[in-house]
Protein backbone atom coordinates (compact mmCIF):
# COMPACT_ATOMS: atom_id res chain seq x y z
CA UNK A 1 0.00 0.00 0.00
CA UNK A 2 1.18 3.38 -1.20
CA UNK A 3 0.61 6.59 0.87
CA UNK A 4 0.11 9.50 -1.27
CA UNK A 5 2.92 12.56 -0.50
CA UNK A 6 1.25 15.75 1.16
CA UNK A 7 1.03 18.80 -1.92
CA UNK A 8 2.87 21.03 1.02
CA UNK A 9 5.78 18.29 1.28
CA UNK A 10 6.31 18.60 -2.47
CA UNK A 11 6.44 22.50 -2.44
CA UNK A 12 8.78 21.84 0.98
CA UNK A 13 10.90 19.74 -1.46
CA UNK A 14 10.67 21.58 -4.41
CA UNK A 15 11.80 24.70 -2.34
CA UNK A 16 15.06 23.17 -1.41
CA UNK A 17 16.55 22.13 -4.96
CA UNK A 18 15.27 26.27 -5.43
CA UNK A 19 17.80 26.84 -2.71
CA UNK A 20 20.66 24.54 -3.53
CA UNK A 21 20.42 25.47 -7.04
CA UNK A 22 20.68 29.46 -6.08
CA UNK A 23 24.09 28.46 -4.77
CA UNK A 24 25.04 26.23 -7.30
CA UNK A 25 24.29 28.63 -10.06
CA UNK A 26 25.76 31.77 -8.68
CA UNK A 27 28.87 29.92 -8.52
CA UNK A 28 28.76 28.15 -11.93
CA UNK A 29 27.96 31.58 -13.63
CA UNK A 30 29.88 34.38 -11.61
CA UNK A 31 32.85 32.45 -9.81
CA UNK A 32 35.41 32.27 -13.08
CA UNK A 33 34.53 35.75 -14.28
CA UNK A 34 35.08 36.61 -10.69
CA UNK A 35 38.40 35.24 -10.56
CA UNK A 36 39.60 36.64 -13.86
CA UNK A 37 38.38 40.17 -13.74
CA UNK A 38 38.09 40.99 -10.06
CA UNK A 39 40.66 38.74 -8.10
CA UNK A 40 43.12 39.22 -11.25
CA UNK A 41 43.86 35.57 -11.85
CA UNK A 42 44.93 34.63 -15.16
CA UNK A 43 41.70 32.60 -17.12
CA UNK A 44 44.33 29.55 -17.58
CA UNK A 45 45.27 29.10 -13.78
CA UNK A 46 41.53 30.10 -12.97
CA UNK A 47 40.25 27.28 -15.21
CA UNK A 48 42.80 24.71 -13.61
CA UNK A 49 41.40 25.68 -9.87
CA UNK A 50 38.24 25.35 -10.97
CA UNK A 51 39.14 21.84 -12.57
CA UNK A 52 41.19 20.35 -10.40
CA UNK A 53 38.87 21.10 -7.27
CA UNK A 54 35.51 20.10 -9.32
CA UNK A 55 37.39 16.55 -10.27
CA UNK A 56 38.26 15.94 -6.35
CA UNK A 57 34.90 17.03 -5.49
CA UNK A 58 33.02 15.15 -7.72
CA UNK A 59 35.10 12.18 -6.43
CA UNK A 60 33.83 12.22 -2.94
CA UNK A 61 30.01 12.14 -4.42
CA UNK A 62 30.16 7.87 -4.14
CA UNK A 63 31.71 7.73 -0.49
CA UNK A 64 29.21 10.57 0.44
CA UNK A 65 26.59 8.42 -1.58
CA UNK A 66 27.95 4.99 0.61
CA UNK A 67 27.71 6.77 3.69
CA UNK A 68 24.40 8.28 3.16
CA UNK A 69 23.59 4.30 2.44
CA UNK A 70 24.46 3.16 5.98
CA UNK A 71 23.43 6.01 7.52
CA UNK A 72 20.11 5.41 10.54
CA UNK A 73 19.20 7.80 12.96
CA UNK A 74 16.06 9.06 14.36
CA UNK A 75 15.73 11.17 10.87
CA UNK A 76 16.29 9.11 8.25
CA UNK A 77 18.84 8.10 6.43
CA UNK A 78 19.31 11.73 4.15
CA UNK A 79 17.55 13.81 6.26
CA UNK A 80 20.24 14.14 8.62
CA UNK A 81 22.85 15.97 6.25
CA UNK A 82 20.28 18.33 5.25
CA UNK A 83 19.51 19.62 8.79
CA UNK A 84 23.02 20.32 9.60
CA UNK A 85 25.14 21.16 6.58
CA UNK A 86 22.95 23.82 4.71
CA UNK A 87 24.44 26.69 6.72
CA UNK A 88 28.03 25.73 6.30
CA UNK A 89 28.20 25.89 2.73
CA UNK A 90 26.11 29.11 2.48
CA UNK A 91 29.79 30.41 4.77
CA UNK A 92 31.72 28.34 1.85
CA UNK A 93 29.96 30.44 -0.74
CA UNK A 94 30.86 33.69 1.47
CA UNK A 95 34.12 32.83 1.49
CA UNK A 96 34.76 32.01 -2.02
CA UNK A 97 33.42 35.36 -3.23
CA UNK A 98 35.36 37.44 -0.43
CA UNK A 99 38.11 39.25 -2.09
CA UNK A 100 40.57 39.60 0.88
CA UNK A 101 43.40 42.07 -1.09
CA UNK A 102 46.35 40.16 -0.36
CA UNK A 103 49.21 39.44 -2.54
CA UNK A 104 48.83 36.98 -5.51
CA UNK A 105 49.89 34.20 -4.00
CA UNK A 106 47.60 34.54 -1.35
CA UNK A 107 44.87 35.20 -3.22
CA UNK A 108 45.40 32.04 -5.64
CA UNK A 109 46.01 29.73 -2.35
CA UNK A 110 42.18 31.22 -0.76
CA UNK A 111 40.55 30.97 -4.17
CA UNK A 112 42.15 27.16 -4.50
CA UNK A 113 41.30 26.35 -0.81
CA UNK A 114 37.34 28.12 -0.75
CA UNK A 115 35.92 26.41 -3.19
CA UNK A 116 37.19 22.63 -3.18
CA UNK A 117 35.99 23.89 0.60
CA UNK A 118 32.43 24.55 -0.93
CA UNK A 119 32.73 21.67 -3.18
CA UNK A 120 32.94 19.30 -0.51
CA UNK A 121 30.19 20.61 1.61
CA UNK A 122 27.76 21.07 -1.62
CA UNK A 123 28.58 17.08 -1.90
CA UNK A 124 26.94 16.33 1.53
CA UNK A 125 23.69 18.42 1.01
CA UNK A 126 23.31 17.71 -2.66
CA UNK A 127 23.93 13.97 -2.37
CA UNK A 128 21.04 13.05 0.24
CA UNK A 129 18.73 15.61 -0.88
CA UNK A 130 18.33 14.47 -4.40
CA UNK A 131 18.43 10.59 -2.64
CA UNK A 132 15.21 11.97 -0.49
CA UNK A 133 13.05 11.46 -3.95
CA UNK A 134 13.49 7.98 -3.78
CA UNK A 135 12.27 7.01 -0.44
CA UNK A 136 9.51 9.39 -0.21
CA UNK A 137 7.05 6.80 -1.51
CA UNK A 138 6.84 3.62 -2.67
CA UNK A 139 4.87 4.90 -5.55
CA UNK A 140 6.27 5.43 -8.88
CA UNK A 141 3.59 8.21 -9.93
CA UNK A 142 4.14 9.90 -6.68
CA UNK A 143 8.20 9.62 -7.14
CA UNK A 144 7.95 10.84 -10.19
CA UNK A 145 5.49 13.78 -9.82
CA UNK A 146 8.31 14.42 -6.46
CA UNK A 147 11.35 14.75 -8.73
CA UNK A 148 9.78 16.84 -11.30
CA UNK A 149 8.44 19.17 -8.76
CA UNK A 150 11.85 19.39 -7.64
CA UNK A 151 13.33 19.79 -10.66
CA UNK A 152 10.82 22.60 -11.95
CA UNK A 153 11.80 24.07 -8.23
CA UNK A 154 15.81 23.77 -9.04
CA UNK A 155 15.14 25.26 -12.23
CA UNK A 156 13.40 28.35 -11.26
CA UNK A 157 16.35 28.77 -8.24
CA UNK A 158 19.01 28.56 -11.74
CA UNK A 159 16.55 31.23 -13.21
CA UNK A 160 15.92 33.61 -10.13
CA UNK A 161 20.21 33.78 -10.49
CA UNK A 162 20.08 34.58 -14.09
CA UNK A 163 17.62 36.84 -14.73
CA UNK A 164 18.11 38.26 -11.25
CA UNK A 165 21.55 37.44 -10.09
CA UNK A 166 22.76 40.31 -12.62
CA UNK A 167 20.43 43.02 -10.88
CA UNK A 168 21.41 42.04 -7.31
CA UNK A 169 25.14 42.65 -8.51
CA UNK A 170 24.19 45.95 -10.16
CA UNK A 171 22.28 47.03 -6.70
CA UNK A 172 25.40 46.61 -4.61
CA UNK A 173 27.96 48.01 -7.64
CA UNK A 174 27.82 46.60 -10.79
CA UNK A 175 29.85 43.36 -12.56
CA UNK A 176 33.24 45.11 -11.14
CA UNK A 177 32.71 45.57 -8.11
CA UNK A 178 34.40 42.70 -5.71
CA UNK A 179 31.83 43.88 -2.90
CA UNK A 180 28.89 43.61 -5.40
CA UNK A 181 29.86 39.71 -4.74
CA UNK A 182 30.09 39.24 -1.42
CA UNK A 183 27.21 40.67 -0.78
CA UNK A 184 25.23 39.14 -3.16
CA UNK A 185 26.88 35.65 -2.03
CA UNK A 186 25.44 36.64 1.82
CA UNK A 187 22.23 36.73 0.46
CA UNK A 188 21.98 33.88 -1.19
CA UNK A 189 23.50 31.87 1.27
CA UNK A 190 21.07 32.35 4.08
CA UNK A 191 18.12 31.80 1.41
CA UNK A 192 19.76 28.20 0.26
CA UNK A 193 20.55 27.53 3.71
CA UNK A 194 17.14 27.69 5.20
CA UNK A 195 15.30 26.39 2.00
CA UNK A 196 17.46 23.15 2.22
CA UNK A 197 17.17 23.12 6.28
CA UNK A 198 13.44 23.28 5.98
CA UNK A 199 13.11 20.39 3.25
CA UNK A 200 15.11 18.50 5.68
CA UNK A 201 13.24 19.20 9.05
CA UNK A 202 9.73 18.93 7.70
CA UNK A 203 9.75 16.15 5.11
CA UNK A 204 9.22 12.22 5.66
CA UNK A 205 11.25 9.18 4.55
CA UNK A 206 8.60 6.75 3.76
CA UNK A 207 10.31 3.92 2.11
CA UNK A 208 12.24 2.12 4.97
CA UNK A 209 15.76 0.86 4.62
CA UNK A 210 17.28 -2.54 5.18
CA UNK A 211 18.09 -3.33 8.36
CA UNK A 212 21.64 -5.76 7.26
CA UNK A 213 24.88 -4.34 6.56
CA UNK A 214 25.34 -3.86 2.78
CA UNK A 215 29.44 -4.69 2.04
CA UNK A 216 31.53 -2.35 0.18
CA UNK A 217 32.00 -4.04 -2.75
CA UNK A 218 28.01 -5.36 -3.38
CA UNK A 219 27.55 -1.26 -2.60
CA UNK A 220 29.46 -0.84 -5.36
CA UNK A 221 28.04 -3.43 -7.94
CA UNK A 222 24.91 -1.29 -7.54
CA UNK A 223 26.51 0.66 -10.15
CA UNK A 224 28.91 -1.77 -12.18
CA UNK A 225 26.27 -4.07 -12.76
CA UNK A 226 23.61 -1.85 -13.82
CA UNK A 227 24.00 -1.40 -17.69
CA UNK A 228 21.08 1.18 -17.77
CA UNK A 229 22.54 3.16 -15.06
CA UNK A 230 25.87 3.60 -16.65
CA UNK A 231 24.28 3.71 -20.29
CA UNK A 232 22.30 7.07 -18.99
CA UNK A 233 25.55 8.55 -16.82
CA UNK A 234 27.32 8.45 -19.74
CA UNK A 235 24.85 10.11 -21.80
CA UNK A 236 24.22 13.31 -18.62
CA UNK A 237 27.90 13.44 -18.35
CA UNK A 238 27.69 14.62 -22.07
CA UNK A 239 24.02 16.59 -21.79
CA UNK A 240 25.10 18.21 -18.72
CA UNK A 241 27.89 20.19 -20.81
CA UNK A 242 25.07 21.87 -22.55
CA UNK A 243 23.94 24.29 -19.55
CA UNK A 244 27.67 23.59 -18.03
CA UNK A 245 29.21 25.54 -20.73
CA UNK A 246 26.29 28.32 -21.43
CA UNK A 247 26.46 29.16 -17.91
CA UNK A 248 30.15 29.51 -17.69
CA UNK A 249 30.18 31.69 -20.72
CA UNK A 250 27.08 33.63 -20.97
CA UNK A 251 28.50 36.52 -18.95
CA UNK A 252 31.34 36.62 -20.94
CA UNK A 253 29.26 36.69 -24.01
CA UNK A 254 26.80 39.43 -22.76
CA UNK A 255 29.16 41.29 -22.03
CA UNK A 256 31.69 40.96 -24.79
CA UNK A 257 29.30 39.78 -27.54
CA UNK A 258 25.96 42.39 -27.04
CA UNK A 259 27.84 45.02 -24.57
CA UNK A 260 26.32 45.45 -21.40
CA UNK A 261 26.06 42.88 -18.33
CA UNK A 262 22.40 43.81 -17.97
CA UNK A 263 21.50 41.23 -20.97
CA UNK A 264 21.95 38.34 -18.72
CA UNK A 265 18.32 39.21 -17.60
CA UNK A 266 16.75 38.70 -20.79
CA UNK A 267 18.80 35.55 -21.24
CA UNK A 268 17.11 34.22 -17.94
CA UNK A 269 13.57 35.01 -19.01
CA UNK A 270 14.44 32.77 -21.94
CA UNK A 271 15.74 30.37 -19.97
CA UNK A 272 12.57 30.37 -17.64
CA UNK A 273 10.12 30.55 -20.84
CA UNK A 274 11.98 27.38 -22.34
CA UNK A 275 12.71 24.89 -19.31
CA UNK A 276 9.65 25.54 -17.71
CA UNK A 277 7.41 24.72 -20.98
CA UNK A 278 9.97 22.05 -21.92
CA UNK A 279 8.95 20.71 -18.52
CA UNK A 280 5.52 21.23 -18.53
CA UNK A 281 5.50 19.39 -21.90
CA UNK A 282 7.37 16.19 -20.77
CA UNK A 283 4.68 13.91 -18.62
CA UNK A 284 2.00 14.20 -21.54
CA UNK A 285 4.74 13.31 -24.23
CA UNK A 286 5.85 10.42 -21.58
CA UNK A 287 2.33 9.09 -22.22
CA UNK A 288 2.74 8.74 -25.85
CA UNK A 289 6.75 8.44 -26.45
CA UNK A 290 9.24 5.73 -24.50
CA UNK A 291 11.85 8.09 -22.52
CA UNK A 292 14.19 6.54 -24.20
CA UNK A 293 12.64 7.99 -27.89
CA UNK A 294 11.41 10.93 -26.36
CA UNK A 295 15.33 11.96 -24.92
CA UNK A 296 16.97 10.95 -28.31
CA UNK A 297 14.37 13.15 -30.37
CA UNK A 298 15.13 15.64 -27.47
CA UNK A 299 18.79 15.82 -28.16
CA UNK A 300 18.53 16.03 -32.18
CA UNK A 301 15.84 18.57 -31.52
CA UNK A 302 18.21 20.45 -29.33
CA UNK A 303 21.02 20.59 -31.22
CA UNK A 304 19.18 21.88 -34.39
CA UNK A 305 18.19 24.77 -31.90
CA UNK A 306 22.09 25.41 -30.80
CA UNK A 307 23.12 24.79 -34.47
CA UNK A 308 20.69 27.39 -36.99
CA UNK A 309 21.97 30.49 -35.10
CA UNK A 310 25.61 29.73 -35.00
CA UNK A 311 25.07 28.73 -39.03
CA UNK A 312 23.24 32.32 -39.31
CA UNK A 313 25.83 34.21 -37.58
CA UNK A 314 23.22 36.79 -36.21
CA UNK A 315 24.62 38.15 -33.11
CA UNK A 316 21.45 40.30 -32.61
CA UNK A 317 19.73 40.25 -29.19
CA UNK A 318 15.88 39.58 -30.15
CA UNK A 319 16.27 36.28 -32.44
CA UNK A 320 19.22 34.88 -30.07
CA UNK A 321 16.79 35.20 -27.22
CA UNK A 322 14.74 33.38 -29.40
CA UNK A 323 16.78 30.79 -29.85
CA UNK A 324 18.08 30.36 -26.39
CA UNK A 325 14.47 29.83 -25.64
CA UNK A 326 13.98 26.96 -27.53
CA UNK A 327 17.02 25.23 -26.76
CA UNK A 328 16.33 25.34 -23.40
CA UNK A 329 12.90 23.77 -24.15
CA UNK A 330 14.59 20.65 -25.10
CA UNK A 331 16.90 21.21 -22.49
CA UNK A 332 13.99 20.87 -19.86
CA UNK A 333 12.40 18.12 -21.57
CA UNK A 334 16.07 15.85 -21.39
CA UNK A 335 16.39 17.03 -17.46
CA UNK A 336 12.69 15.27 -16.72
CA UNK A 337 13.24 12.47 -18.78
CA UNK A 338 16.74 11.69 -17.59
CA UNK A 339 15.37 12.00 -13.52
CA UNK A 340 12.45 9.37 -14.24
CA UNK A 341 15.12 6.79 -16.15
CA UNK A 342 17.40 7.14 -13.24
CA UNK A 343 14.56 6.79 -10.49
CA UNK A 344 13.99 3.56 -12.73
CA UNK A 345 17.27 2.36 -12.73
CA UNK A 346 17.53 2.16 -8.23
CA UNK A 347 14.28 -0.46 -9.36
CA UNK A 348 15.97 -2.38 -11.66
CA UNK A 349 19.06 -2.32 -8.93
CA UNK A 350 16.53 -3.88 -6.22
CA UNK A 351 14.94 -5.97 -8.89
CA UNK A 352 17.99 -7.43 -9.75
CA UNK A 353 20.75 -7.24 -6.37
CA UNK A 354 17.87 -6.73 -3.80
CA UNK A 355 19.30 -3.74 -2.90
CA UNK A 356 18.12 -0.01 -4.11
CA UNK A 357 21.60 1.64 -2.90
CA UNK A 358 19.80 5.45 -3.42
CA UNK A 359 22.62 6.74 -2.18
CA UNK A 360 25.31 5.17 -4.23
CA UNK A 361 23.03 5.52 -7.37
CA UNK A 362 22.14 9.61 -6.90
CA UNK A 363 25.65 10.24 -5.71
CA UNK A 364 27.12 8.75 -8.99
CA UNK A 365 24.50 11.10 -10.66
CA UNK A 366 26.04 14.05 -8.55
CA UNK A 367 29.97 12.72 -9.77
CA UNK A 368 28.58 13.38 -13.68
CA UNK A 369 27.13 16.68 -12.73
CA UNK A 370 30.53 17.98 -11.30
CA UNK A 371 32.76 16.23 -13.78
CA UNK A 372 30.89 17.45 -16.42
CA UNK A 373 30.95 20.77 -14.72
CA UNK A 374 34.73 20.36 -14.73
CA UNK A 375 34.72 19.61 -18.47
CA UNK A 376 32.84 22.29 -19.28
CA UNK A 377 34.84 24.71 -17.69
CA UNK A 378 38.52 23.36 -18.45
CA UNK A 379 36.35 23.52 -22.36
CA UNK A 380 35.99 27.64 -21.36
CA UNK A 381 39.53 27.73 -19.77
CA UNK A 382 41.29 26.58 -23.07
CA UNK A 383 38.31 28.29 -25.53
CA UNK A 384 39.36 31.98 -23.66
CA UNK A 385 42.96 30.39 -23.97
CA UNK A 386 42.96 29.87 -27.58
CA UNK A 387 41.28 33.74 -28.00
CA UNK A 388 44.09 35.22 -25.81
CA UNK A 389 41.50 36.70 -23.52
CA UNK A 390 42.77 38.96 -20.56
CA UNK A 391 40.14 41.03 -18.66
CA UNK A 392 38.60 44.05 -20.02
CA UNK A 393 40.34 43.72 -23.44
CA UNK A 394 38.25 45.26 -26.38
CA UNK A 395 35.73 43.35 -27.67
CA UNK A 396 37.11 42.47 -30.97
CA UNK A 397 35.43 40.31 -34.20
CA UNK A 398 37.63 37.46 -32.96
CA UNK A 399 36.61 37.51 -29.88
CA UNK A 400 33.08 37.65 -30.05
CA UNK A 401 33.18 34.74 -33.03
CA UNK A 402 34.68 32.92 -30.64
CA UNK A 403 32.47 33.36 -27.59
CA UNK A 404 29.62 32.57 -30.13
CA UNK A 405 31.27 29.30 -30.91
CA UNK A 406 31.94 28.16 -27.26
CA UNK A 407 27.75 29.55 -26.80
CA UNK A 408 26.32 28.09 -29.93
CA UNK A 409 27.94 24.94 -31.79
CA UNK A 410 29.73 23.56 -28.96
CA UNK A 411 26.52 22.63 -27.03
CA UNK A 412 25.18 21.53 -30.73
CA UNK A 413 27.57 19.03 -30.77
CA UNK A 414 27.16 17.77 -27.08
CA UNK A 415 23.44 17.28 -27.84
CA UNK A 416 24.41 14.90 -30.55
CA UNK A 417 26.99 13.27 -29.24
CA UNK A 418 24.51 12.52 -25.86
CA UNK A 419 22.42 10.62 -28.36
CA UNK A 420 25.31 7.71 -28.56
CA UNK A 421 25.52 6.28 -25.24
CA UNK A 422 21.83 6.26 -24.70
CA UNK A 423 21.10 4.14 -27.79
CA UNK A 424 22.78 1.17 -25.36
CA UNK A 425 19.87 1.69 -22.99
CA UNK A 426 17.80 -1.49 -22.18
CA UNK A 427 15.77 -0.99 -20.02
CA UNK A 428 12.17 -0.43 -21.83
CA UNK A 429 8.77 0.62 -20.77
CA UNK A 430 7.43 -2.97 -20.78
CA UNK A 431 10.25 -4.59 -18.48
CA UNK A 432 10.03 -1.36 -16.03
CA UNK A 433 6.19 -1.92 -15.61
CA UNK A 434 6.95 -6.05 -14.73
CA UNK A 435 10.00 -4.52 -12.12
CA UNK A 436 7.33 -2.28 -10.55
CA UNK A 437 4.84 -4.96 -10.39
CA UNK A 438 7.15 -7.60 -8.56
CA UNK A 439 8.99 -5.35 -6.13
CA UNK A 440 5.04 -4.44 -4.90
CA UNK A 441 4.30 -8.07 -4.60
CA UNK A 442 7.94 -8.53 -2.74
CA UNK A 443 7.48 -5.54 -0.38
CA UNK A 444 3.54 -6.33 0.31
CA UNK A 445 4.96 -10.42 1.08
CA UNK A 446 7.45 -8.71 3.56
CA UNK A 447 5.45 -6.07 5.32
CA UNK A 448 2.95 -9.50 6.26
CA UNK A 449 5.94 -11.45 7.52
CA UNK A 450 7.01 -8.56 9.85
CA UNK A 451 2.94 -8.05 10.49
Amino acid sequence: MTTKVPAAEKVIFSGGLLGQNLLYSFMSMYILFFYTDLLGIPAAAASVILVVASIFDACLDPVMGMIADKTRSRWGKFRPYLLFAPFLIALATVVCFWDFGGPPTLTLVIATVSYLLWGMLYTVCDTPLWALSSVISSDPGERNLFITLGKIGGTLGAVIITVGGIQLLLAFGGERSSQAYLYSAIIIGIIAALSIFLTGALTRERVTPSGRTIPFRHNLRTVYTNKPLLTLLASLLIINLVNGIRQSIQLYYVVYVWGDAGYATQVGISLVAGMLLGMAATPSLLRRLSKKKLFIASCILGSLSCLLPYLLGDHQVLPTLIWFGVSFFFTGMTTIVSTSMLLDTIDYSEWKLGFRGEGIVFSTNTFVTKFSGALSRLIIGAGLGLLSYVENQPATPRLQDGLSLIMFLVPALCFLAAILPILFYNLSDRQRVQIQSELDHNRSVQAAQQS
